[in-house]
Formats: C-alpha cells, structure tokens, sequence
C-alpha cells in the first residue's frame, strides 16, 4: 500500500474527528491508485455509512469480498 500510505493515513485521522466527507474523499483517491485493495473499499464503506449513504457503503463492502473473499473486516 505504498503509493497510498500518505492519503490513507490522512483519512483515518479525518474518520477519528468525525470529518466523514473529507475521509471519504481521502479513500476515493487511494482508490484511484489502488483499486484492487480490500481495506480501502472498507475504509469507503465504513466513511459512506457514517454519513448514511447506506447503499453506496453496501456497495463498497461488497467490492471488499468480491476482490478477497475471506476478508473478515467487510461488515
């Protein structure tokens, strides 16, 4: 997860102050460097359902488990 460390890391802490928009912005482009990693879908996912965007965070839990099915952080 090298190329995308940096912006990750930042919106983990953006999730941790409650700055759910800005999170998700930060993991859509992680997403862009790496769209085949799991915990990223997750951590969209995770942002999408903290600002209700239900379907949309269904959508990325899935996408999770379609890519590592044994993924056990998809909720």
């Amino acid at each position: 997860m090298d190329s995308s460390t940096h912006i990750v890391s930042k919106g983990k802490t953006l999730m941790d102050n409650f700055d759910f928009e800005g999170a998700l912005s930060c993991f859509e482009q992680a997403l862009l460097l790496e769209p085949t990693n799991p915990e990223l879908w997750n951590l969209k996912g995770t942002a999408l359902r903290s600002i209700g965007r239900y379907q949309e965070a269904l959508e990325c839990f899935n996408k999770s488990l379609e890519i590592d099915p044994r993924d056990k952080f998809a909720s």
